[in-house]
């Protein structure tokens, strides 16, 4: 199991966020959502680690209730970070 998978395996949020984030990957295009997501990784074979590293700062963010979170972008990641986990090989 690659340390990705793993890192998704553990990965615990509420209901409500992996709901939204499922009903997205119908509409998840790769090439507009990570340009957008994750500027430095563009459309890159290995965009996980950096969705990961956001998704880590998104959820701090929400847990400890800070002025700047948004959900918005939480959902997008978390959608992004499904669709790449499709994606990926099961190595």
């Amino acid at each position: 199991m690659t340390a990705a998978a793993s890192a998704l395996a553990e990965l615990r949020r509420p209901k409500i966020l992996i709901r939204a984030a499922r009903a997205g990957i119908s509409e998840y295009c790769r090439e507009r959502d990570l340009k957008r997501l994750v500027r430095h990784a563009s459309a890159s074979r290995d965009a996980m680690q950096p969705l990961l590293a956001e998704e880590r700062r998104l959820e701090t963010t929400r847990t400890a209730g800070g002025a700047t979170y948004n959900i918005q972008r939480h959902v997008a990641v978390l959608t992004a970070i499904l669709a790449e986990a499709r994606l990926t090989p099961a190595c």
